[in-house]
């Protein structure tokens, strides 16, 4: 990864303020607020062992299936570490004017998905309240640490393409939850995600054009490196792997449906303006994308290997393609 100069992260910090001024109205004119409570089927809800001497959750109160119960945990785990993503973009954004009037609107909002995702799992009985809750505390005392410290370009890469990701990621766990009401329920968060993700690939379509050369090495290296934040919380390896082989989110659908619409939509490959070190990150990234696609093709192929043997076990494999 390289670090961009300090001197045009100021400048640029100083600029596109106007920008997210704009960028904010028309986020907050376009989006709607809505109430968690509203999403949640509370006459489903009863009280559990402890304290008030409720009943102790047992795996056959869930009627999500299991890949959806994982995936619902990785959300839910992810969006609870909503206090160090804020203060990761607040360190790399700033706390004045329409930058901290724009963070504080986005936490504001994304605090609502954990609600409503925690809120929904407790009223249905949905996954082990005891394990949820201690994962929880597990993953939140690591907390989030930004691997662009202090970086507003590549902040703002890495969240349009975190933003989008995140979106899919909500949709397709709803289309495979065997539930009309969480599937209603996170596609009313899926919206907010790319409401959000409109907002940062807007702000750094405008970069692009102040700073060219430092905002194509920033996407470039977000691009190769891109991680989920919540790659480091307990379970991940396994549970994403699952994850992938449903459908819900796996290479393909990151690079097809999240990285190249993003790409186009900043018309990275017919840019004029590109010398030195942006010139060689656009040429970088094409060589990225280019043996990314080679490993979809492998990682499909793999993938119906393994369905493949699911059927010959009489095994039916849940996926959502």
């Amino acid at each position: 990864m390289s670090e961009i100069d300090p001197q045009i992260q100021s400048r640029l910090i100083r600029d596109l303020e106007p920008v997210v001024a704009v960028e904010l109205e028309r986020h907050i004119a376009t989006t709607k607020d809505w109430y968690p409570h509203e999403y949640v089927p509370w006459s489903e809800g009863r009280t559990f062992a402890g304290p008030l001497n409720g009943d102790a959750w047992e795996a056959k109160d869930s009627k999500l299936t299991p890949i959806a119960q994982d995936s619902l945990v990785l959300n839910l785990l992810t969006e609870d570490n909503l206090p160090s993503y804020h203060t990761e973009i607040a360190f790399s954004m700033g706390r004045d004017g329409a930058w901290n009037s724009w963070l504080n609107r986005w936490t504001a909002e994304e605090a609502r998905h954990g609600i409503v995702l925690r809120d929904y799992l407790m009223a249905t009985r949905g996954v082990d309240p005891n394990e949820l809750e201690d994962l929880r505390m597990a993953h939140m005392q690591v907390g989030y640490e930004t691997p662009y410290p202090n970086d507003m370009l590549h902040t703002v890469a890495y969240v349009t393409f975190q933003e989008l990701a995140t979106r899919i990621s909500h949709r397709n766990t709803g289309r495979i939850s065997n539930d009309a009401i969480c599937e209603g329920m996170l596609a009313r968060v899926a919206l907010d995600e790319n409401l959000h993700m409109l907002f940062y690939r807007n702000l750094l379509g405008a970069a692009l054009k102040l700073e060219p050369n430092a905002t194509m090495r920033a996407i470039t290296d977000v691009v190769t490196n891109f991680q989920m934040p919540g790659a480091g919380m307990p379970g991940w390896g396994r549970k994403s792997v699952q994850i992938a082989l449903a459908g819900i989110y796996d290479l393909q659908l990151h690079l097809n449906d999240v990285v190249m619409p993003v790409l186009r939509a900043w018309g990275i490959f017919d840019m004029d303006t590109l010398t030195g070190d942006g010139a060689a990150a656009r040429d970088e990234l094409s060589a990225y994308l280019k043996s990314a696609s080679e490993d979809v093709a492998k990682f499909v192929d793999k993938r119906e290997v393994h369905f493949e043997k699911l059927v010959a076990r009489g095994q039916e494999p849940l996926r959502l393609i």
